[in-house]
């Protein structure tokens, strides 16, 4: 049997994230390619993470710049190493080559943070953002270094795909588009109707910086204007996490209802006539968009929200970008239950047009298949990414083990102080 190792960011939460969701399509379909998997981190466990082990994966805690992780791998002898994030391949990349150098290098980029970061730092100085952020930024040249770096790097929107390609000149043989995989069960689903459902929804995790300013743009600007239309409705906003500031903006008497964790995300969807998404930075897809689709909730968003989301059919609700046309959008949804039916109907099709897993687990499969066949050759077709592998893990390499004796000698100062 095959043994597939995940070193993750964080442990996967997939009731908190769409990143958690993410990882763990990917873990099913390891599990359903025969592989064992081991997933180690070197994030503190959480109450909200899933239980892996009941998933019959091991479960390693790792630490940064520790030798131990060298002795760790040596054992476990990986075939395929799964990166999650570009920090980790960072952190770990270079002990993978020098411990297991036959193993497939794989990264999961989830979205790319330099591209999320750029729209951020544009959106706080009120202007759109320009090739130029990208090229000059320091993360930019850290995550695309690390796609370099890596055999196949995993992207989830098409946009990303075209920007890697176009701006950093990224060879289409490193790349592999993999958006949300949604089984036959999950897109077929039977979901209520019109009737069966009320109030507004939004949900997100809290930690997620373009969720929280959505978050404060719907109390400021968005929902006032809903609510002068529709005295009585409520929204309900979900997610992990929330801090005292969020919850401090829970109000009964505007009904803007602050409710934190949801144990059951869909179900969450599913009883409400209308998502709403106002993104105004961010990058990668949307899994509450993907999750209203296939719940048959029509979604208001926004063009940052809808990227790369779309197919030859129209959005599933409404795409608009000023508060009032938001507002105006997601009263009509609301209250229309004929233009809320047709859009009710359009989720479910957008997402069976983009994210039926058949499709995208077979040509993964073939993808990996084909690297697994032809590393040594796709590894010397990839000069600038041997480069990168040589300067950057050797200074990488003697940063961790600089590190790995300070901690050593103060371990041992200490041990003396306490003889």
């Amino acid at each position: 049997m095959k043994k597939l190792l995940i070193i993750g960011y964080v442990w996967p939460e997939p009731n908190s994230s769409a990143a958690g969701s993410r990882m763990m399509q990917l873990i099913h379909f390891f599990q359903a390619q025969s592989y064992h998997i081991t997933f180690a981190s070197p994030a503190q466990q959480t109450e909200h993470m899933v239980d892996l082990q009941a998933l019959n994966i091991d479960v390693k805690n790792i630490s940064l710049n520790c030798t131990s992780f060298d002795d760790f791998i040596k054992d476990l002898q990986p075939h395929t190493v799964m990166f999650d994030r570009f920090m980790m391949e960072e952190q770990f990349g270079w002990r993978v080559s020098e411990q297991c150098p036959q193993a497939l290098r794989l990264l999961d980029t989830e979205d790319l943070f330099c591209l999320r970061n750029a729209r951020h730092q544009a959106y706080k100085l009120k202007r759109n953002i320009t090739d130029e952020d990208l090229l000059t930024s320091d993360m930019a040249k850290r995550e695309v270094a690390a796609i370099f770096r890596s055999d196949i790097s995993l992207m989830i929107s098409s946009i990303e795909v075209e920007l890697l390609q176009r701006l950093f000149k990224v060879d289409a043989s490193l790349i592999h588009y993999c958006p949300f995989m949604l089984s036959q069960a999950q897109l077929t689903q039977e979901n209520p109707s019109y009737q069966q459902r009320e109030d507004f929804m939004a949900i997100g995790n809290f930690r997620h910086a373009p969720n929280w300013d959505a978050v404060l743009w719907l109390k400021q600007q968005v929902w006032p204007l809903i609510r002068k239309q529709l005295p009585n409705a409520k929204l309900n906003i979900y997610g992990a996490y929330p801090p005292p500031k969020a919850t401090d903006l829970h109000d009964e008497k505007s009904g803007f209802l602050v409710k934190g964790w949801v144990d059951d995300a869909v179900f969450a969807m599913q009883s409400a006539k209308v998502c709403l998404a106002p993104l105004r930075f961010g990058a990668g897809i949307k899994g509450k968009l993907a999750e209203a689709m296939y719940c048959a909730t029509p979604s208001v968003t926004t063009d940052i929200g809808a990227e790369s989301m779309q197919t030859n059919l129209p959005w599933a609700g409404a795409i608009a970008n000023d508060p009032q046309a938001i507002a105006d959008a997601a009263v009509k949804l609301y209250q229309d239950e004929q233009a809320w039916q047709v859009n009710s109907n359009l989720g479910q099709q957008n997402a069976t047009l983009m994210y039926h897993q058949d499709n995208i687990l077979t040509e993964l499969a073939d993808c990996l298949s084909t690297l697994e066949a032809n590393l040594e050759q796709h590894r010397q077709s990839n000069f600038i990414g041997s480069m990168l592998n040589h300067h950057h893990h050797k200074s990488t390499q003697y940063m961790s083990q600089w590190i790995d004796v300070k901690t050593q000698l103060k371990a041992a100062e200490a041990q003396q102080c306490e003889e």
